[in-house]
């Protein structure tokens, strides 16, 4: 305990040191600059920035998605991650930028609607990170009765003091061999 304490210790003021030695602060607003601005009600909160997430990507066949929107949730430098299992082997993690995700979903946004929302959520927040595990459903259409998948959402966000930023979306879809627990069902967390 008293060792790991102290590797602690060391690592914290070794990070300090080095920001120290790169012209910066502790305390020095780390903040990237975006070319889109955010609407302040689109990342006032956690349930802001999620409602917004999920509205965003969703929407008719054929309708353009609002990716200026898109952008201004993201951090620079965010990645989305989805865990795809391949026909033959083990879930493998394909790390996305952010220009990388809508250049993969614009096309399939072109031909089928696509409806994501978000069912239930978990949280753990300390300091200025959050952890959201997120369990959505997806539809081709808004009012369709069952959908088509559904997964969750590892969504981390960063609160820089002022607003909350997207840094990681890190995903899975349930499958026969993957199902959802029931933790992560309770429809009583979810955001509204």
């Amino acid at each position: 305990m008293a060792l790991t304490r102290a590797i602690a210790v060391a690592l914290a003021l070794t990070f300090t040191s080095l920001g120290t030695a790169h012209g910066q602060t502790p305390s020095a607003p780390t903040t990237a600059p975006t070319a889109h601005p955010a609407a302040p009600a689109d990342v006032s909160s956690i349930d802001a920035i999620l409602r917004s997430l999920y509205d965003v990507i969703s929407g008719p066949a054929g309708q353009a998605r609002n990716w200026d929107r898109f952008q201004s949730l993201f951090y620079e430098g965010a990645r989305l991650i989805p865990a795809t299992p391949p026909i033959d082997g083990p879930p493998r993690a394909r790390v996305l930028s952010v220009d990388d995700y809508i250049s993969r979903t614009s096309g399939a946004f072109a031909k089928q609607g696509f409806y994501e929302r978000e069912i239930a959520r978990r949280v753990d927040q300390f300091g200025s990170i959050v952890q959201v595990f997120s369990t959505y459903e997806s539809r081709h259409a808004a009012d369709d009765a069952k959908p088509f998948a559904r997964g969750i959402n590892s969504i981390q966000l960063y609160f820089d003091g002022t607003r909350y930023f997207v840094i990681t979306v890190f995903w899975d879809a349930e499958r026969s061999n993957n199902p959802l627990p029931a933790k992560y069902l309770d429809q009583t967390s979810a955001g509204k």
